[in-house]
């Protein structure tokens, strides 16, 4: 625990079984209470590997959902779990589980609901070999999406998140998509809910196994993106309404 806070870390995972192990050793057990992994439908020995490290809650897909699919199923197993905090990592160990500690404490104490991993803050993405087309991309849709949605994020597509139980319970995630834009409707929900969200600074490392989009689903996933913010901006406007902000 944590503040006497059940801390739970979520792993949604596709095969990751050759950087789950490094991600999995990492995770400061001291202040975690339950580690969540759900595997969707991996061609690999993701779960062989989750089970031999003794990982406490294993949820297999029997068919693939898709990266939003899969993350509804990780909120949902932690909110069964009465989790007061939720960290989703990736565990293809492009993100270090040591910012675990950092990002716990800022919701733990009260000071933000919800705290976002950043890559943009500082150089980190630059660093960790990010390549140049997605660092341009990034830039560029995140300044949109900033304009579109009166924000001020440093970065929309992190994959390392911490939100608290009162955040997830509050917004309407099932209704979202089940593909990668799941990520960005979530955070056009919390703004909607009007909740802030901090950033902590995040050395990012790209590699062969780190999981990655290609470059057709990628062009898919930013037209979603800036879909996800017109419809906050005409939600907000009171120009329409979206039942995923219901």
């Amino acid at each position: 625990m944590i503040n006497n806070k059940i801390l739970s870390v979520v792993l949604p995972a596709y095969n990751a079984s050759k950087t789950l192990e490094q991600t999995f050793k990492e995770i400061p057990f001291d202040l975690v209470d339950h580690v969540i992994l759900v595997d969707d439908n991996s061609k690999d020995n993701t779960i062989e590997v989750a089970m031999s490290l003794g990982i406490q809650h294993i949820i297999k897909h029997d068919v693939n959902k898709g990266y939003g699919g899969n993350q509804k199923s990780c909120y949902d197993k932690a909110l069964e779990l009465n989790s007061e905090i939720i960290i989703m990592l990736h565990p293809d160990y492009q993100y270090t589980p040591k910012l675990i500690q950092s990002m716990a404490y800022i919701i733990a104490n009260e000071l933000y609901p919800v705290v976002f991993a950043s890559r943009i803050l500082g150089k980190g993405a630059i660093k960790g070999g990010m390549p140049k087309y997605k660092y341009i991309a990034n830039r560029f849709l995140t300044l949109t999406q900033n304009i579109l949605m009166n924000q001020k994020l440093s970065e929309y597509h992190t994959g390392y998140r911490a939100f608290s139980a009162e955040v997830v319970k509050n917004i309407n995630y099932k209704a979202n998509s089940d593909d990668f834009v799941f990520d960005n409707q979530m955070i056009a929900q919390i703004f909607n809910k009007n909740y802030e969200i901090a950033e902590v600074t995040c050395p990012t490392k790209y590699f062969d196994e780190a999981s990655s989009i290609n470059f057709s689903r990628s062009v898919k996933y930013g037209m979603g993106v800036l879909k996800v913010s017109f419809m906050y901006m005409f939600q907000r406007m009171g120009l329409a309404k979206y039942t995923i902000f219901k």
